[in-house]
């Protein structure tokens, strides 16, 4: 994981973390992806009266990598509020799964200039649900 741009990409998750808007939890959150092409996308989290319509900003970073067209994932940062990093819901850890299982994660907290915490995605969602379980059946 040392061939990784981490600081770059904590610094681009904190970016964006200011962005967030979260007027029902005020946890702000900021996420950079780093793509395959050595780009950095970030997003944050975009909160919604209803609740079950929230976007995360692991979520929206990829969609940003998307968007620009790129399909692999090499690195992704976190950053929250303290005490103690937070790490990917479920959701996006199924969703970052869809584009690699064995995804390298930072998680940092405001105000780091790096990662506290190095993790690694198949070791936080194990056995994910992957498109090449699904056989076509037409």
């Amino acid at each position: 994981m040392s061939a990784i741009a981490w600081k770059e990409l904590t610094e681009a998750a904190s970016r964006a973390r200011i962005s967030a808007y979260a007027p029902y939890s005020n946890y702000l959150v900021g996420a950079a992806v780093l793509s395959g092409d050595g780009r950095i996308f970030a997003g944050c989290n975009v909160e919604n009266a209803s609740y079950g319509l929230a976007l995360c900003a692991e979520r929206s970073a990829v969609a940003q990598l998307i968007v620009a067209g790129q399909r692999t994932i090499l690195a992704l940062v976190v950053v929250t509020a303290g005490p103690e990093p937070g790490t990917p819901c479920g959701l996006c850890r199924q969703t970052l799964s869809e584009f690699a299982v064995e995804l390298p994660i930072g998680l940092a907290i405001a105000g780091d200039d790096a990662p506290r915490v190095l993790k690694n995605l198949r070791h936080l969602f194990p056995d994910p649900f992957r498109g090449d379980l699904v056989k076509e059946s037409f």
